[in-house]
């Protein structure tokens, strides 16, 4: 059976272009995704925008538009910037499509048929920001401003469509102490348990004072609070079990009920849920909780990674160190997408907080250059020269040989441990160190020395071939992350990549005899000023 992978963005506010923290998530999903379609799996990787809530409202009243316009102009502003920096969504959805706002409708026809939701009235502090009511505990110890965007918090007061939540309390602990569903990294899992400890509120999900978002089912007054609305989106996108949803009316490439089921049997329930800290609560106690009253299996992993400072400060527009879609940009032509995707995966652990340093985007294209472009030029001059442009075979080995043959055959283990663990950064480095060695071992073996020596070309042949076997795999592993750079390489040393996993790639030699390509620059001196 053929494995399937499934991994999702949030869906992201279109209140304004695209900006690092956006860019960094769907990178790391990207990287993750690229990784499975290469490991050999169906993988299947969505992104996507939120068109409807509060925060969508004021911002289009601060621009004096419409939350239409708005949506509409960044939204196109995501699809594009997706594809300039080679992003390799399979899907993307919008809460505004047909298919999401059907079957969300249906989400919420079954939570009303089951008794999970009722109608009732809230008074209480809301974060606008984040879209979440506040106890008045948490509002006072905070000096009732967001913790995130430490904005003064809104007073509200409404009747409103609460959701039981209340009821999935302990069955959703018990999943996420169990690790059912995984919450990565371990820390963030401790905080959401601790916070379920007592819960008792259950949750609002419908505003009747709002007019922009799906409406009510069963009540046209009322528009859908943007939790349920949005969360859905992870499952309206495959399609939902049992839709009534006809074929009529569909949108260009929608799938009709059937082939969404399918779809659904065949992706959910996702893999990886990749989101920013700031939002994890809502996926791990609200979606669970929603999936439970709707009898649908839990997503494997919830991975909540850091915020990013500037400079060691936080960021904004009037600091002047904010990094936007131009400063992405400026990186790109610098330094290429590759560099930028190296560094957002190195700069920190998978899951802590990072910091934006632009000389530090020098040092990781010099890394790159220093260590992985180096070893391939040596490589490709050093056999073209000595042995015709051939990997000779393997000669005769030595201890330090066999020590750098064990560690190239400890990389495909490693590499897969690290993508199966999320450790992205460890995923990065474990090639980047296999170059060293490699590198070290040239250093150490001095094969310019050993073809002055004709009693020493059978040492000389296990040098390159020990080389030639380590660029391989070091680019291999490259692949989900530096896909144009490593991919180059590897054209470079005439390696074909079709039909071939990356397991293949790291796991098996070349032969000897195997005719390498022409050799070019990898990674290309920048002249600074």
């Amino acid at each position: 059976m053929t494995r399937r992978f499934y991994i999702t963005t949030p869906i992201y506010y279109p209140n304004g272009e695209p900006h690092l923290g956006h860019v960094y998530t769907t990178v790391c999903a990207d990287v993750i995704a690229r990784y499975h379609r290469l490991a050999g799996g169906r993988t299947w990787f969505l992104t996507g925008t939120d068109w409807h809530g509060i925060k969508m409202v004021k911002s289009a009243e601060e621009q004096k538009t419409t939350p239409q316009a708005l949506a509409e102009k960044n939204d196109q502003t995501f699809i594009d910037f997706w594809k300039e920096l080679g992003i390799t969504n399979d899907d993307y959805i919008r809460t505004s499509e047909p298919r999401h706002v059907k079957s969300v409708t249906e989400i919420v026809n079954r939570m009303l048929a089951s008794g999970d939701i009722y109608l009732g009235s809230y008074e209480g502090w809301y974060d606008e920001g984040q879209e979440e009511f506040i106890t008045e505990t948490e509002a006072k110890a905070n000096e009732f401003k967001s913790v995130v965007s430490g904005k003064p918090l809104g007073r509200y007061k409404e009747s409103t469509y609460f959701f039981k939540l209340t009821k999935y309390v302990d069955r959703v602990f018990q999943a996420i102490e169990s690790d059912q569903i995984r919450v990565l990294p371990p820390s963030r899992k401790n905080e959401i348990l601790s916070k379920l400890k007592g819960w008792n509120q259950d949750l609002s999900i419908s505003r009747a004072s709002l007019k922009w978002g799906i409406v009510m089912p069963n009540d046209p007054e009322h528009v859908l609070y943007v939790w349920i609305d949005a969360l859905s989106n992870y499952i309206t996108a495959l399609g939902l079990p049992g839709s009534t949803d006809d074929k009529d009316g569909n949108e260009a490439g929608e799938k009709d009920g059937k082939e969404a089921d399918k779809d659904l049997a065949a992706f959910w329930p996702a893999d990886v849920h990749l989101i920013g800290k700031e939002i994890l609560w809502f996926h791990a106690f609200y979606w669970p909780a929603m999936l439970m009253s709707l009898d649908l299996p839990l997503p494997k992993t919830l991975f909540a990674h850091g915020w990013w400072t500037s400079e060691g400060k936080k960021m904004g527009k009037s600091l002047g160190n904010f990094i936007d879609m131009d400063r992405l940009r400026a990186v790109n032509l610098t330094y290429s997408l590759d560099t930028l995707r190296y560094y957002l995966l190195r700069a920190a652990p998978f899951g802590s907080d990072l910091d934006w340093k632009e000389t530090e985007l020098a040092t990781a294209y010099a890394e790159l250059g220093n260590v992985v472009g180096n070893l391939l030029n040596r490589t490709m001059n050093m056999i073209t020269k000595y042995r015709d442009a051939k990997v000779p075979a393997l000669g005769i080995t030595e201890d330090r040989d066999a020590v750098l043959i064990k560690t190239l055959a400890d990389l495909p283990a490693a590499v897969a441990g690290a993508f199966a663990g999320l450790e992205l950064q460890r995923a990065v480095l474990l090639p980047i160190e296999a170059a060293r060695a490699v590198n070290t071992y040239i250093d150490q073996t001095q094969p310019f020395k050993l073809a002055k020596d004709p009693a020493q070309q059978k040492q000389l042949d296990t040098v390159l071939n020990l080389c030639a076997q380590g660029c391989k795999k070091v680019l291999a592993a490259l692949l989900p992350i530096l896909p144009a750079k490593a991919a180059a390489g590897l054209a470079q040393m005439n390696v074909v990549l079709d039909g071939q996993t990356i397991a293949d790639l790291i796991g098996s030699d070349l032969p000897a005899g195997h005719q390498l390509g022409t050799a070019a620059v990898l990674f290309p001196r920048i002249e600074t000023k």
